[in-house]
């Protein structure tokens, strides 16, 4: 027997196990990304397959058998979002921020006379021997607005005799202090005018301004509540009114306590004599001298009067005080202002006498 070569056996290849599918839990988040997978042998293409989006199923059925999908949102759904919110607080954002109007008390109110004297002891020591010397301002309230502002067109010019006599006569021909009001004005032609002595020229203001009573544009209620800047504008629109009478008006009728009338003749000589200067001051050098009485350069002004008028200066032709109520003295021969607002232009007018005073509050 020949010998045969025996061989062993070759073990046989085991099959691969598949890879088994992972579980869907209700834990499985939601993912918008593809998932590499191993290679699918039975896949000649070598294509890769995207796998079908994973949604999260709640566990809590619905009312109706169904069981409501849980949406996810997107990255430009959030973006989008936060931007409208950037814009909603950007609107609201000025309001929270907006300054409410500041309410201005008048000299006349309980205890301002006391505030404003204290400030300005405070800020000007040449002012501290003024008021420890001369009597307190008084502030008092005694004519409509309306009234006051036809007050002020009748002594325009005047001597305070003449103007006193004028309006006298004026109050009696529309029956008295209380019955003067636009429709009484309207109601008196130039000439009735004229008979008391009033001139054409102020007879057209008379009517002018109650025209703009009438027609709704002023009143006594809206001029009271005017911030100072709405009301120069407002009364500068009124013929015959200008920068001077409105700042009277606004010291002795409505009591503002933060008016300079730097065009005023006796507050500019008061303010040469209470800083020794050598000419009068122009209307800018006052606004710089006078800053530091800020808010109550009003009070400030009533001393400088005070002080022309002890001093006895004859270029002002101050007019005695009565009770404590000073007398304005009017600085141009003319008040022909309704369009003038350039102060800082004027030159000073020296050596001119009797100039006219009016009495804004007796």
């Amino acid at each position: 027997m020949s010998e045969q070569t025996l061989t062993p056996p070759q073990p046989q290849p085991q099959p691969q196990p598949l890879p088994q599918p992972l579980p869907i839990s209700d834990s499985t988040l939601v993912s918008n990304s593809p998932v590499d997978l191993p290679p699918n042998p039975s896949n000649p293409s070598k294509i890769p397959i995207r796998p079908q989006k994973i949604r999260k199923l709640s566990s809590t059925p619905s009312s109706n058998g169904k069981t409501p999908e849980t949406t996810v949102p997107s990255a430009s759904t959030a973006t989008s979002g936060a931007i409208t919110v950037t814009k909603n607080r950007r609107k609201s954002a000025p309001k929270s921020s907006r300054v409410l109007p500041q309410i201005i008390k008048p000299l006349s109110a309980d205890g301002e006379i006391d505030n404003a004297l204290q400030h300005l002891r405070s800020v000007d020591p040449l002012l501290v021997s003024l008021i420890d010397t001369l009597p307190s301002p008084q502030f008092e309230l005694h004519h409509s607005a309306f009234l006051a502002l036809s007050k002020s067109i009748l002594y325009q010019q005047l001597a305070y005799k003449a103007g006193t006599s004028i309006y006298t006569r004026f109050v009696s021909l529309c029956g008295g202090e209380d019955a003067v009001c636009p429709d009484i004005v309207l109601s008196l032609s130039p000439q009735q005018l004229k008979q008391v002595g009033i001139s054409g020229r102020k007879a057209s203001y008379l009517h002018d301004l109650a025209n703009k009573y009438r027609s709704g544009i002023l009143s006594d209620e809206t001029l009271v509540k005017m911030d100072d800047r709405s009301l120069f504008t407002m009364l500068s629109m009124v013929k015959g009114i200008g920068s001077w009478s409105v700042h009277m008006f606004m010291i002795f009728s409505l009591h503002r306590p933060d008016v300079l009338p730097v065009s005023d003749l006796g507050v500019r000589k008061g303010v040469q004599l209470l800083y020794g200067l050598e000419e009068l001051p122009r209307p800018s050098q006052m606004e710089q001298l006078c800053d530091k009485w800020k808010p109550y350069r009003s009070a400030g002004a009533w001393y400088m009067w005070r002080l022309v008028e002890g001093k006895g200066t004859p270029t002002t032709a101050a007019a005695p005080i009565d009770g404590g109520n000073v007398q304005a003295l009017q600085q141009f021969p003319t008040e022909q202002e309704t369009q003038q607002h350039q102060l800082q232009l004027l030159e000073p007018i020296n050596g001119i006498e009797n100039l006219g005073a009016c009495i804004w509050s007796q």
